[in-house]
């Protein structure tokens, strides 16, 4: 069987940059070459400040680099010299969760490799799985035709994507009735049938993959004349849509029906914890929604840099002409975010909010001081933040009788970030 003794990966982002590294890792015999013709990102992959954040990337990037491993923009050489080359992972679909990558990469449930039904394409599938075998059991290694392949990386993140709107349609309704959907999330959990993964109601998914691969299945559908199937799975985006604009007007509405010139603080800015990467993040999406209504936010976010953050919200389908410099301060820390504030909203799941002192955040506050907590980080800490004096609302929840009552007063119109830019909405 022919031996694999160097690969090229073309693509060093978020894909591409992990996974390779930890081939390399795992296979010191053989030379990996990632290139990318954005020179600044190669240069931060050889420099001591990666391009990405990820939980233990570092650690095996700093173990091989210059060993083995190496990063380039010298595009042409790399394919040359290479005996197998990877488009940014595409032959072989990466199943990679965003803060847990390199575990995953490590341990993965399974590894998946299509190609074509020809012996050639066969030599080729062997001789990828030769390299994975270096460190997962043969048994987690499958293979396939290419169209089950590609479908299977499609299908994985939709039915993901659907687990996570389904419980936040069900989070509106335990608004409505008075459940806590936590408690339902735990009790349909249990079913084995069911399962607990993925049953976290929040303001909403983000990320590069789940709305790309979703919007992909509906558009396969459309092209294949299947108008039902895609008019199904179009409702895991519109329900998330949905979720964002719920949780903004309840923070409108809850505010006496206002936010024009109040400070509010966002915590949190990327798409998930563990990681630095806003794509298609929801907090983009709530920035948005306030802005639209005059509000002067505060955003913290201990893992993206200031410029990305205004770069997002620079966007024409999010922002126009001067909102961003006139509504938006990035602050350096949560208690500066939230000085003066009339609203904090979290809007990532990190660790760190757990742990601030919110009796030194209500006294800087202004009354009544609110918190939106969009990722139910808080439950734990309701019964003590109500004597302090916070008024909190919270996904799927009634936190106390005693709450202001919710009652929406307006939609909020939806957009995307793929939409042409228009004049501004009004609520």
């Amino acid at each position: 069987m022919f031996e694999i003794k160097k690969i090229c990966c073309i693509g060093a982002g978020y894909v591409g940059g992990p996974t390779c590294s930890v081939i390399a890792n795992m296979c010191p015999e053989i030379r990996v070459t990632v290139v990318d013709v954005n020179e600044s990102r190669i240069n931060a992959w050889n420099s001591p400040t990666l391009p990405i954040y990820e939980p233990g990337l570092k650690e095996v990037v700093e173990s091989c680099r210059g060993k083995n491993l190496f990063f380039s923009t010298n595009i042409d050489d790399a394919i040359k010299e290479a005996d197998l080359v990877f488009i940014s992972v595409l032959s072989n679909p990466e199943f990679l969760a965003e803060g847990t990558a390199i575990k995953d990469l490590e341990n993965p449930d399974r590894v998946l490799i299509g190609g074509d039904e020809t012996p050639e394409g066969q030599r080729a599938v062997q001789a990828l799985c030769a390299v994975y075998e270096h460190w997962v059991p043969r048994e987690k290694i499958l293979t396939t035709n290419t169209w089950s392949s590609e479908l299977s990386k499609l299908v994985a993140n939709a039915f993901l994507a659907q687990r996570i709107s389904s419980i936040n349609s069900i989070s509106a309704l335990c608004e409505a009735t008075g459940a806590d959907v936590e408690e339902v999330a735990t009790a349909i959990g249990m079913d084995q049938r069911i399962g607990n993964k993925f049953l976290k109601a929040s303001v909403g998914f983000g990320g590069s993959c789940f709305q790309k691969d979703v919007l992909n299945l509906v558009y396969l559908c459309e092209a294949l004349n299947l108008p039902e199937v895609a008019r199904y799975w179009q409702q895991v985006i519109d329900m998330n849509d949905y979720q964002r604009r719920r949780f903004a007007s309840r923070i409108i509405d809850s505010l006496f029906n206002t936010v024009t010139d109040k400070k509010i603080a966002i915590l949190g800015f990327a798409f998930k914890k563990d990681t630095g990467d806003t794509r298609e993040s929801s907090s983009i999406y709530i920035s948005k929604y306030l802005m639209d209504e005059g509000a002067h936010l505060h955003i913290y976010d201990p893992k993206v840099p200031r410029e990305q953050i205004v770069v997002d919200l620079s966007h024409p389908g999010v922002s126009e002409d001067d909102q961003v410099s006139r509504l938006v301060t990035i602050s350096k820390d949560p208690y500066e975010a939230c000085d003066g504030a009339h609203a904090v909203v979290i809007c990532t799941e990190w660790d760190m909010f757990k742990e601030l002192d919110y009796e030194r955040i209500h006294k800087k506050m202004l009354k009544p001081a609110f918190i939106f907590d969009g990722r139910r980080v808080l439950d734990g800490l309701h019964n003590e933040l109500q004597t302090i004096g916070f008024q909190i609302e919270t996904i799927g929840k009634k936190v106390s009788s005693k709450r202001i009552p919710y009652a929406p007063s307006g939609e909020i119109p939806k957009f995307s970030l793929q939409d042409p830019p228009n004049k501004k909405p009004k609520v």
